[in-house]
């Protein structure tokens, strides 16, 4: 098994979670670069990313028995990718549009739309049980939503606004797939932006 993969890109990440929760460990796996475009190489383009999961009953669980668990936990993974979009729209605006369409307006109705994102995120963890996870038990919806909301934090969401948010990024962040599958460049630079800060 080979993994092609990007630091800091969430879906990248994702897969080393899965990867790590599964305890598929020894893959061979090379680190890809945005910046010189290896990510669109014909290599990277042929390979089929809608494959099954052949190792369901190898690791930990990530997809629960019950039927309501598994409702929860595909209503917040499908919700956890409207999450990444907002954040994206956000943190990668001037990167996405060019510089002559730039608008204040619509760099403000993006942060808005990201803030009420957080917020109904923010609402989801209330009502979970005290240090618990999106859908009771550790899941795919963690191994989904993880990795966009450690990367609001690295753009300098406030832990102060999002108190709840903060707490569950503080509760899976030293989790041991996690931290095996860190973004090397956000060890080496712990220090990260403050895109979102007045968020």
């Amino acid at each position: 098994m080979s993994l092609l993969w990007g630091a800091g890109s969430p879906p990248c990440w994702r897969v080393q979670i899965t990867l790590e929760e599964k305890r598929l460990r020894g893959y061979k796996h090379r680190l890809l670069s945005f910046e010189r475009g290896e990510h669109k190489s014909q290599e990277v383009l042929e390979i089929n990313p809608r494959g099954q999961n052949q190792f369901k009953s190898q690791g930990n669980k990530l997809i629960p028995d019950s039927p309501a668990e598994q409702a929860l936990l595909f209503q917040r993974l499908m919700e956890g990718l409207g999450l990444t979009d907002k954040l994206n729209s956000v943190v990668y605006y001037d990167w996405f549009v060019p510089e002559e369409e730039r608008c204040d307006s619509a760099v403000k109705r993006n942060k808005e739309a990201l803030a009420a994102e957080l917020k109904l995120w923010e609402g989801y963890l209330e009502k979970a049980a005290a240090g618990s996870y999106l859908a009771g038990a550790f899941s795919l919806a963690d191994v989904i939503v993880f990795p966009s909301v450690a990367y609001a934090f690295r753009f300098g969401l406030s832990v102060g606004r999002f108190p709840k948010l903060a707490k569950y990024y503080r509760l899976l962040k030293d989790r041991p797939s996690i931290k095996a599958s860190w973004p090397p460049h956000w060890l080496d630079s712990p220090q990260g932006y403050d895109i979102l800060k007045d968020l």
